[in-house]
Formats: structure tokens, sequence, C-alpha cells
């Protein structure tokens, strides 16, 4: 019989776990014996008594393996009877989605480690679905009666007579190798954790005499996630993923700049090559410098230049929230009628996928049991598909593209995207860049902003060179891309060949919630883009 661990006792376990992993003193007390050894004096020895004999024509079920089973006790049956609970008042359909997650966190400043702590995240979401309309509880207690009382919370949205619960589960099929399937941060030792920082942060130093200096921000996590529902579906998925974020600070002649470069993957510890390493630290240094020869660009409208990875950022934001589908259904985006349509030249196709191996948003099954795959939203320049979760798919009539996400187990899921990116397109980077006689070349984005309804955007460039006569001339700061996603979407009129996805720490808000996401571009030409600088 498995021992039920309730929440708070479970996270003092891992408290002390992790404290242990640390290397952290614990307190005196308890002491390990060696089997068979007496009580110590005044201490209370209980002894359990062995459990009764199965009859002798009952033969013993064998121990259910999975995760959250093997670990917490949460096995087919309490799913079962969860689901039964939750459709107890008539819903259409109920959802069990379990997490449980464990993270280190690391911040090297000022020449040394600064900053360490770990979490650990354990809870349940229950999802009872009437046409529409949602009703959602958590708990942070994977206790029977817990789920259970999540379930009817979630249930009270109907009032109808009960559904039946799936008799058995049938697991999902994951595609294989997106990402490693077993642990890869539980057994890492925090001195070879704290190795991969200190080791950042001295080389970013050492970059340049100028460098006064350097951070480095470094997470890595186990995550698995368990999802059952009452169409049957049962699938655990364990999703390992790291980020090392870098910042640079340097000064010349009483002039201060600032920029930085980041890394993601889901991934283990082998990602942190000593190339990756010495690059992401060359790389932030890099961009650094260049500030101090910066120019601000003459402000009017513009043809301009997306470099390959990084830039990507604009399609994701101008243009990929407006093909998620619940701001379609509620014609909250401009993309809304445009179903069908040609908004794009012909060498325009985007995708967004959850099959590309160790990028951040790679996503083996999504948080609603939906296996990933690899959408087309635009092909050759026709819009195709929306991003669809179970009811948005539902409202349209057509396959779930797996793309229900949810920050944690607190939340619903919703429409997010994965990795969306512009495919390859007819034209060579160097005769693009030479097409252009006055223009912007743009690298590197922050601090974006984009009216969905209306697809208007906003965007700060951080790295980019002016384009004149053709060729790349003097880095620029201080720019400000401002456009409409759509209008920008039908001015792209050069596509490279050179796409590359990016490996930055991309995490997408809507709705009160932060997923990882990645992106990707090939070299591209919007032919018109207002540019924010000065005035010539």
């Amino acid at each position: 019989m498995k021992k039920q661990i309730g929440r708070r006792d479970f996270l003092a376990m891992a408290a002390a776990g992790a404290a242990s992993a640390a290397g952290l003193p614990l307190l005196a007390g308890c002491s390990k014996k060696s089997p068979g050894a007496p009580p110590e004096a005044g201490a209370l020895e209980v002894v359990a008594a062995p459990p009764p004999p199965p009859p002798a024509d009952v033969a013993a079920s064998p121990p259910e393996t999975g995760y959250f089973a093997q670990n917490f006790g949460v096995d087919r049956e309490l799913l079962r009877k969860t689901i039964q609970r939750g459709l107890s008042k008539g819903g259409d359909h109920c959802e069990v989605f379990l997490q449980h997650k464990i993270a280190d966190f690391v911040a090297f400043e000022d020449g040394q480690v600064n900053e360490a702590y770990a979490r650990v995240d354990l809870g349940a979401g229950v999802r009872v679905l009437l046409g529409d309309q949602t009703g959602y509880a958590f708990s942070e207690d994977l206790a029977p009666e817990s789920l259970g009382r999540a379930a009817e919370t979630a249930a009270a949205i109907a009032a109808a007579a009960a559904g039946a619960p799936p008799g058995t589960f049938t697991p999902v099929e994951v595609p294989a190798a997106l990402y490693p399937t077993e642990p890869q941060w539980l057994a890492v030792a925090p001195s070879d954790k704290l190795a991969i920082v200190d080791a950042v942060g001295k080389k970013l130093a050492a970059g340049d005499p100028s460098v006064i200096k350097a951070a480095v921000r470094f997470r890595a996590e186990d995550d698995i996630v368990l999802v059952a529902n009452s169409d049957g579906a049962f699938v655990e998925n364990r999703r390992p993923m790291t980020f090392l974020y870098v910042t640079c600070t340097a000064e010349k002649g009483g002039r201060r700049e600032t920029n930085w470069y980041s890394r993601s993957s889901r991934g283990g510890p082998g990602f942190y090559t000593p190339q990756v390493i010495d690059a992401m630290a060359a790389e932030a240094v890099k961009r650094t410098m260049l500030l101090f020869d910066a120019v601000t660009p003459p402000a009017g409208e513009m043809p301009v230049v997306l470099a390959p990875a990084t830039s990507g950022i604009q399609l994701h934001e101008a243009m990929g929230h407006g093909f998620e589908a619940d701001f379609n259904r509620k014609g909250i985006s401009i993309f809304s009628s445009m179903m069908g349509r040609k908004i794009a030249a012909e060498f325009v196709t985007i995708i967004d996928s959850g099959l590309e191996p160790g990028n951040r948003g790679a996503l083996g099954v999504d948080d609603e049991g939906t296996p990933g795959r690899r959408t087309v939203l635009v092909d050759k320049g026709v819009l195709v598909s929306y991003l669809h979760d179970r009811i948005s798919a539902k409202h349209y009539g057509v396959e779930r593209t797996g793309n229900g996400r949810r920050e944690d187990f607190r939340f619903p899921p919703i429409p997010r995207m994965r990795v969306t990116f512009m495919e390859s397109g007819p034209h060579g980077h160097d005769e693009i860049i030479g097409s252009v006689q006055k223009g912007l070349y743009a690298i590197d984005f922050s601090n974006g902003e984009v009216n969905i309804g209306a697809g208007d955007y906003s965007f700060y460039v951080k790295t980019g060179y002016l384009i004149e006569d053709g060729k790349l001339t003097s880095p620029v700061k201080d720019v400000n891309l401002i456009g409409n996603g759509p209008d920008s979407l039908g001015q792209v009129d050069m596509v490279g060949g050179d796409f590359e996805l990016d490996g930055g720490t991309w995490t997408c808000g809507k709705d009160g919630q932060g997923v990882p996401v990645g992106l990707g571009l090939p070299t591209i030409r919007v032919a018109a883009i207002t540019v924010g600088g000065v005035r010539s």
C-alpha cells in the first residue's frame, strides 16, 4: 500500500533533500541506523502490521508504473474517480493536469556568485468544459480528497445528469527525440551548476578592458506533467529546461553602455559546452562595444531588413498572436475574417511547430494531451490555419493543433504559440542587403508592444546597422520600428534562403500566463516600416 504524502510534508522532505544535495548542514538529531538495531532509550518504536495476504484465488495486482503513481500514489483509478467527480454535474469534458517541477536558480555579479535558490512546485488542475464555458480549479495537494474537491468545484459550471468516466485510459504517443525523457538536472551537483555561471561571468569580465560589470542569470529545471481526460487519453511528459542570460556593461570616455545575450534549451548539462560558454561571453561583449560607435538613424518610412533568427520576435508578436484561434473565435484578431485569403507573397510560408528538437518552445505533447505536430499557418502566402486548443478546434470543426498551453497547473490551457517561424525563400542574403539604398538592418529587439485587434506594433531595436548604398555601415541605437502586422507581412518582398532558429530565452505573456517559446526567421526585407529615430 502506498502512503499518501500531503504537500506540506512533501515540501519539507524536498527542502531537506535540496539542502543535502547542495552540501548545506542539516540539523542533527536524525541519524541513520543499521537494520535491526534496538531503539534508543526513551524512543517509541512503531512496528507496522504486515498486510494480510490476498485470498488464494485472487492474484495480487502488480504496482502501477508511472511517475505520479509511483511517487505520489496518483494512479489511474484515482484519476478515473477524479474525472467522474468532474463530470458529476453533466459537463461535456473533464481533464486532470498534474505537475511536479524542481528548479534551481544561480546568479553571478560583481565577480562572485551572489544568489542561489531552489523551488519545488507540485499540484493539480481540473478543468470541466460545457460548450465554450470553462470550470477550473486547482490544488497544491495531490491527496484523493483534494483532487475530488477540485473536480467538484470545476464541475459547478454544469447542472445536468452526470457523465461517465473513461473505463480505461489509452496512452498518447509522444514524438520521440525532441528532448531528454530522463531527469537531467536533479542529479547535477550544485558545484557543477556554479561552475557554469562562474565560467561565463569571468569570461565576460575579461572580454574587453572597458567591461566594468558582468552579470549572469542561470536556471535549470526538471518538469514532469501528466494529462488524463474523459476521452480516455493518458500521457506523462518530462520537460527539462535551462537558460543562461548574460549582461555586460562597459565604460569608455565617461560613457556607459549595456547589452545582453542569452541561450536556452530543453536539454541537460551537456548543452553548456566550452564552445557555447565562450561564444555567449564573446557575443555579449561584442554587442555592448558596438553601442559606443552607434548612431541614431534618421526617422521616417524606409525599407527594413530583418536579420535571421532573433528578429523572428517581430513575426511572433506582430503576426503570431493574431493567428491564435481564441482571438479569432472571439472576433478580436485582424485575421479573423481572412481564412483562405492571400495575405503575403507566394514565397512566404509561416509555421508553428512543437517538433524542433531541443528548442525552448519544443513540445512533444501539449497541456491538453494533444501530441506535438507541425502546423502550417500561411502556405505560399495564403492563410490556411489558426493555432487551436480543444475549445477552438471544436468551434471551427477542425483538428487540434497541439497549441493548448498553460503556465502551470494553476491555469487552464489556452491557444499559445510554440516555435513560430518563416521558412526560407528564394533570395540571397547579400542580394537582399544590396537591394536597399537607404534603410535599416535590424538584428535584436526588446520592449515590443502589439495591439492584437488592430495588429499595430512598436519594437525597440537593440542591435542593428544602417544600410547605405547596398552595404551595412554604422551600428545604430535608440531605434523604434512602428507598423502594422498584416500590412508589414503584405510588404515582405524578399525572403532569404538562410533560415535560422533562435536559441534565446523567450517567454511569451498572454492573459497573465507566461510560457517558453521559440522563434526564427531567414533574412527578409519589408518594403516599408516607419523608423523612429531623429529628424534628418
